[in-house]
């Protein structure tokens, strides 16, 4: 990577039963490559005004993200004009209990130009309204909210994927600016949400297509053991190098792969290799479609993983921000690093089709932000040895899953 500093998106929102009334605020801090939620912030705040419990979300989503990166470059996108005028400078701060709020909110980012607002429509700001009104209905009990009881995320809905980390803000301007929403000078707009199924335009020429293969059987996969990027690189089994000849015995026989990209990983390299061999293609490695490291689990299996750590096991199903014990990788760091790498492919390889061989999670990760579906989505799909599957990117930013785990060709 170029070392480019990291984007986030904060959203957030505040309300009050009665204005004053009881009152409480959400947040959410979101990856700007990925659209993915980050932190989550919500609290009840006792009698307040709308106003002012907008502000307070605004806070705890800026603090949010600075936990996560103080030198990150911020976007708040909220559905308060108010809020969004003041904080831009371009609306004076009258009402005094509004003054030492925004000035606690500059401080959080102070260098200029970090931190852009953008106003959205009350309907794209869903996953902290529902935060606040869980703060709100958590309060009403006499309780405080829970994130590990929220269900913002899925009652919000599929969110758009945001721009890619890779585009700079020139491209992310322009992108704004084509969708009639203007952004602040250098600084990212709201990305704008491609218009879906039907209402698409009708000409958007060849999409780019991945050709999903999951790599061969290796030793422990019909042990049902964790393997990962950090464990021992196994490589294909007997078994694995049929599935391999027989896959790449169809893929060479359709004849509409034009490239080749692999993992790094040993197993997805012989794999690719043997399509290579049948095709005449030559194969290129992408870092970002390894394996998730999975830490002291690999080489495991699910069982023995319960067994010595039960309550690591417990949270990295519940969270995709839980890392695997030891320090291996969160399914959320998995689908950042992947989605950067699906960008750079899909420009590389517009109108082209492209066999991507690479593994489990990689392959799930692409599935589920080209459908919009949650993080627990990972869970509940099967994907065999030798599978394919195909998802097409076309030019207005609209995916479109093809095939899923096909296995037709092994048997």
């Amino acid at each position: 990577m170029s070392g480019r500093k990291r984007r986030f998106i904060v959203e957030a929102d505040g309300g009050s039963r009665g204005n004053p009334g009881p009152a409480g605020y959400g947040a959410v801090v979101l990856d700007a490559a990925t659209g993915e939620p980050l932190a989550e912030a919500a609290e009840f705040i006792g009698t307040a005004t709308n106003n002012v419990a907008e502000y307070r979300g605004l806070i705890a989503g800026l603090r949010a993200a600075r936990t996560l990166d103080p030198d990150a470059e911020i976007q708040v996108r909220m559905d308060s004009k108010l809020v969004v005028e003041q904080m831009s400078g371009r609306w004076k701060i009258k009402h005094p209990d509004m003054r030492p709020l925004a000035a606690e909110a500059k401080t959080i980012f102070p260098t200029p130009g970090q931190v852009s607002y953008t106003w959205i429509p009350r309907e794209k700001n869903k996953h902290a309204d529902r935060l606040a009104n869980e703060a709100m209905d958590a309060g009403k009990r006499g309780e405080r909210w829970k994130p590990s009881l929220s269900t913002a995320a899925l009652d919000a809905g599929p969110r758009p994927e945001a721009v890619a980390d890779s585009a700079e803000p020139e491209e992310l301007e322009e992108l704004s600016d084509r969708a009639g929403a203007p952004a602040p000078a250098g600084r990212a707009a709201a990305p704008a949400v491609p218009p879906a199924g039907w209402a698409a335009p009708a000409d958007l020429g060849a999409p780019a297509t991945f050709v999903l293969l999951r790599h061969g059987e290796t030793a422990l996969t019909p042990e049902k053991r964790f393997s990962g990027s950090g464990g021992s690189d196994p490589g294909l089994s007997p078994a694995g190098r049929r599935q391999a000849e027989a896959t790449a015995a169809v893929l060479a026989a359709r004849g509409t792969v034009q490239a080749i990209v692999s993992s790094p990983l040993r197993r997805c390299r012989e794999t690719a290799e043997t399509v290579a061999a049948r095709t005449g293609l030559d194969i290129r490695v992408d870092e970002g479609l390894r394996e998730t490291d999975f830490g002291a689990w690999e080489g495991l299996s699910f069982a023995e993983v319960r067994d010595r750590y039960p309550e690591d096991l417990d949270a990295w199903l519940a969270s995709p921000r839980a890392e695997p014990t030891g320090g291996g990788e969160s399914f959320e760091t998995v689908a950042r690093r992947v989605a950067r790498s699906r960008d750079k492919l899909i420009a590389r390889h517009a109108g082209r089709t492209v066999l991507l061989v690479t593994h489990v999670t990689p392959v799930k990760t692409l599935v589920r932000l080209a459908l919009g579906a949650p993080p627990e989505s990972l869970f509940r799909m099967e994907l065999s040895p030798a599978s394919l599957s195909v998802v097409a990117y076309y030019a207005d930013g609209n995916a479109s899953l093809r095939l899923l785990n096909d296995t037709g060709h092994l048997r």
